[in-house]
C-alpha cells in the first residue's frame, strides 16, 4: 500500500512537470527555466512596489542608478550626478541609449517617468522626494527638491524609466491602479531600455523573456552571461517545482522550502546559495478604526490600546518560529527595518520585549479583555518564506492568551490588491529593498498618511504626532549626524509604543543546478546578466 501511494504521488509530479513544460523549446545552453511560488502582478514599472515584480520588470526597465554585484549604487542610464545646491542636482544621461523599439532614450523619458510615478498609488514615495524633474537638454536633467534631501540620490535611483512616446501611443500615460484591478496596455505589456525584452506575460502560467541584443550595456562589457531566453513558470507546489528541478526541467529555484535546505545541500546535481536577505517581516494592527473588521468585538478597537498591542508581541515565541518554522532561516529582530546595520540604529535597539505569557494575559485583562477576543489575521501565502505557516504559529501562540484567530491566506496578487486600502485588522507585512537608508522605511510604513507619499504602506494606519515630526525633520536634515539621531528616535518610539511587532530577517536560500553561476544578492533579486549556464 506504502509503495503504491508513493509511486501514485510520483506519477502525479511527473503529469504535472509534463504539461507545465509540455510546449518548452528544446535545452540549448543559453535558455534560462527558473521559477518560483508567486508570480508578477504586473508589467507597469509604476503599478506595484513589490520586489518580485520589481525584479521581473528590471529585466525591461532601467533606473538612472541601480545596486551593482555589491549592491553600491552604480551608474546605469545615467553617469553622473551632482548637487549643485541643498535643493538642486544635475543628472547627466547615458548617450546612444535606445529603447526596444529603437526609439532615443532622452530627457523627456526622465521627466515624463517622474512625473507619471509621482502621480501613481506606490512610486510617489521615491518621485516625490526626488524633486521635479527638468530637462535641461537631451542628456541632461535638473531635479529641483522643495526642501533639502539629503538622499535625494537614492530617491532619484528607484524611479524605472518608461517611453514617453510608447506611453502617449498606447494611452498608458498615468500609472496602473493596481488595487482597483485596473488592467491596462502597460500591465500586459513591456517596452523599455534593458536587456531584455519581453516576449510574452501569462499570468500564473508563463512569463517568457529574451536577449535585447542592441542593449547599450553590451558594449561596456556589462554583460557577463551566456543566457538568450529566460523563462519563468510559476509553479505554486513546493514538491512539484523541486521535482522539476531536479529532473533538469529547471535550473534555477527562487524559494525553496526551509525544510529541504540541509538535504539540498548533499545533493551533487545541484548547488545552495544563501545569504542574510535586507527584509524585516512585521505584522501589522489595525490602529484607527474606532470598531475592528473582521472581529467579534463590537463598537471598539482593542488594537488602540498598547496593553493589547505589547500583550500580542509577548505573545509570541520568536526562537520557536525561527527554529521550528523558519528552520533557522531567520534572523529575530526588535527593529522594524530591512538592515540595521546600514541604517545605523544602535545595537542595543536589538531587544525585544520577552517572550512572557503570564505578562501578556495580564496586559489583556488589564485593558479589558480577561477572556480574549477574536479576530481574523490575513497573511500571502507564496510571498515571503514560510509566510502562512508563520501566521499560522502566530495564531496558535495568541491561542494560548485567549485570542481567537482565523487566519486568511491569499495569493500576493491579490493580497497586495488589498493591503494599500488597510482594509485588514490584523496582517503581515514584509519590507525591503536595495537601499540602506532607514527613511525609506520610515516614510511610507510608519508616517500617518498624508497623500502625498508619506504613510501609504502604513498598513495599520497609525498616527503618532512625534514621529511624524521626528520623519519630518530628519528628511530635510543636511548633518547626517542630528539626522541619525532624529531617526533612532522615531525608531525608539514605534518600538516602545508597539506599532508595529517585528519578528525577523529573512535568510535567503536560492537553489540552482551545479552547472549554473550566479551572484547571490540580499534584495533577492536575480541578476541574469550575471548568470551563466556553464
Amino acid at each position: 500500500m506504502v509503495g503504491s501511494v508513493v509511486a501514485s504521488r510520483a506519477i502525479v509530479i511527473f503529469t504535472t512537470i509534463c504539461a507545465l513544460f509540455l510546449h518548452a523549446p528544446p535545452v540549448d545552453g543559453k535558455t534560462l527555466r527558473w521559477s518560483s511560488k508567486g508570480d508578477a502582478s504586473t508589467q507597469d514599472p509604476h503599478g506595484q512596489d513589490e520586489s518580485f515584480t520589481k525584479s521581473i520588470n528590471g529585466l525591461v526597465y532601467e533606473r538612472l542608478f541601480q545596486p551593482g554585484k555589491d549592491m553600491s549604487a552604480t551608474p546605469w542610464l545615467a553617469v553622473s550626478s551632482k548637487q549643485v545646491s541643498p535643493t538642486k542636482r544635475l543628472v547627466t544621461l547615458r548617450k546612444d541609449v535606445k529603447f526596444h523599439d529603437g526609439t532615443p532614450f532622452t530627457a523627456d523619458d526622465v521627466v515624463f517617468s517622474f512625473e507619471r510615478a509621482a502621480k501613481s498609488r506606490q512610486f510617489k514615495t521615491y518621485a516625490i522626494p526626488a524633486g521635479i524633474a527638468k530637462k535641461i537638454d537631451d542628456l541632461t536633467v535638473e531635479f529641483t527638491t522643495s526642501q533639502p534631501n539629503p538622499i535625494s540620490l537614492t530617491s532619484i535611483s528607484e524611479v524605472p524609466i518608461m517611453s514617453r512616446a510608447w506611453a502617449e501611443k498606447h494611452k498608458v500615460t498615468a500609472a496602473q491602479d493596481f488595487t482597483t484591478k485596473e488592467v491596462t496596455y502597460a500591465s500586459k505589456h513591456a517596452m523599455g531600455t534593458g536587456p531584455y525584452k519581453l516576449v510574452s506575460f501569462e499570468p500564473g502560467v508563463r512569463i517568457v523573456h529574451t536577449k535585447n541584443a542592441d542593449w547599450w550595456g553590451i558594449k561596456e562589457g556589462r554583460y557577463e552571461s551566456n543566457i538568450e531566453r529566460i523563462e519563468y513558470r510559476q509553479i505554486s507546489s513546493d514538491v512539484t517545482r523541486m521535482a522539476a528541478l531536479k529532473s533538469g526541467e529547471l535550473d534555477f529555484v527562487l524559494d525553496p522550502s526551509p525544510q529541504d535546505i540541509a538535504r539540498l545541500k548533499t545533493d551533487r546535481e545541484l548547488k545552495v546559495w544563501e545569504g542574510d536577505e535586507l527584509r524585516v517581516i512585521m505584522v501589522a494592527l489595525d490602529q484607527a478604526r474606532d470598531e475592528l473588521l473582521f472581529a467579534d468585538v463590537k463598537g471598539k478597537n482593542p488594537f488602540k490600546d498598547r496593553r493589547v498591542r505589547l500583550a500580542m508581541y509577548q505573545a509570541i515565541d520568536i526562537n520557536a518560529i525561527q527554529t521550528q518554522v523558519m528552520r533557522g532561516l531567520s534572523t529575530p529582530t526588535a527593529i522594524p527595518l530591512p538592515n540595521p546595520k546600514g541604517d545605523g540604529i544602535p545595537v542595543s535597539f536589538e531587544k525585544r520585549f520577552a517572550y512572557d505569557m503570564a505578562a501578556a494575559k495580564r496586559l489583556l485583562s488589564e485593558a479589558g479583555y480577561p477572556n480574549g477576543f477574536g479576530f481574523t489575521m490575513h497573511c500571502p501565502n507564496d510571498r515571503y518564506v514560510n509566510d502562512e505557516k508563520i501566521c499560522v504559529a502566530l495564531a496558535s501562540m495568541w491561542a494560548r492568551i485567549g485570542l481567537a484567530v482565523k487566519v486568511d491566506a491569499m495569493p500576493k496578487a491579490q493580497y497586495f490588491a488589498r493591503t494599500p486600502k488597510q482594509e485588514f485588522s490584523v496582517c503581515m507585512q514584509g519590507w525591503g529593498d536595495n537601499n540602506n537608508d532607514a527613511m525609506f522605511t520610515l516614510k511610507p510604513l510608519f508616517h500617518s498618511n498624508n497623500g502625498k507619499g508619506a504613510g501609504e504602506t502604513n498598513y495599520g494606519n497609525f498616527k503618532n504626532a512625534d514621529v511624524d515630526r521626528l520623519i519630518s525633520q530628519a528628511e530635510v536634515e543636511m548633518d547626517l549626524v542630528k539626522r541619525q539621531k532624529m531617526i533612532n528616535e522615531a525608531v525608539e518610539i514605534i518600538q516602545r509604543e508597539v506599532h508595529v511587532i517585528p519578528l525577523h530577517r529573512q535568510v535567503i536560500p536560492w537553489v540552482t543546478r551545479a552547472n549554473v553561476a550566479l551572484v547571490h544578492r540580499p534584495d533577492n533579486k536575480f541578476a541574469p546578466i550575471w548568470m551563466k549556464l556553464n
